[in-house]
């Protein structure tokens, strides 16, 4: 029987898609930051012309935090029948960010498709672009506090978070036919004292 335990992800970043099965129309590689920009740029010139996706995980126990992911795909050059064309190339770019001041340099010279990608990942993570011509947020008011999708960020947002919250506030707890506003509260004390 196989072991459920997973190893230690502290210190030293381990792969996810290491844990996992293997891709088999992929090749999955890590770059370090400093060397993404030339890695990405020599994939293109390999024939690595469409970004498919661009996108962020947050790994709050590992060092590093973040991980910027880049999924390539290798078109043929020329137009190709369906059995001249095969299975398609496939490449996965992982990159590992600190958790103060993650920083990557853009893509979006490279691929056009990175502009919005690379905004949402600042957006919701945190993750500034270097050289990105517009980075601002994209999907949160400009007002909005923190990132949303970083796993320390808190359920109910940063301003709900300090107010207080109500004994009351879900829904399922008044029943159907519960008088209006202003007299709810009363009723629930009076349905729990019975």
């Amino acid at each position: 029987m196989p072991s459920t335990q997973r190893p230690s992800i502290t210190g030293l970043a381990i792969d996810p898609p290491s844990l996992r099965p293997p891709i088999d129309d992929a090749r999955i590689e890590r770059v370090e930051p400093a060397g993404l920009h030339a890695r990405l740029s020599s994939l293109k010139a390999e024939g690595f012309t469409m970004l498919l996706d661009l996108g962020a995980v947050d790994y709050p126990q590992r060092t590093p935090r973040f991980d910027v992911v880049y999924h390539l795909l290798k078109l043929p050059p020329a137009t190709a029948s369906a059995s001249e064309i095969g299975t398609p190339e496939r490449v996965r770019v992982l990159c590992g960010l600190p958790a103060e001041h993650p920083s990557v340099p853009t893509a979006s010279d490279l691929w056009r498709s990175a502009d919005w990608a690379e905004r949402e990942a600042y957006d919701l993570f945190g993750i500034a672009f270097e050289g990105h011509p517009d980075l601002r947020r994209i999907q949160m008011p400009a007002d909005w506090e923190g990132h949303p999708l970083r796993k320390d960020y808190p359920l109910r947002g940063p301003a709900r978070e300090r107010s207080p919250r109500p004994a009351f506030a879900l829904k399922s707890n008044v029943q159907a036919g519960a008088p209006p506003s202003g007299r709810t509260l009363e009723a629930l004390q009076r349905e729990k004292n019975a």
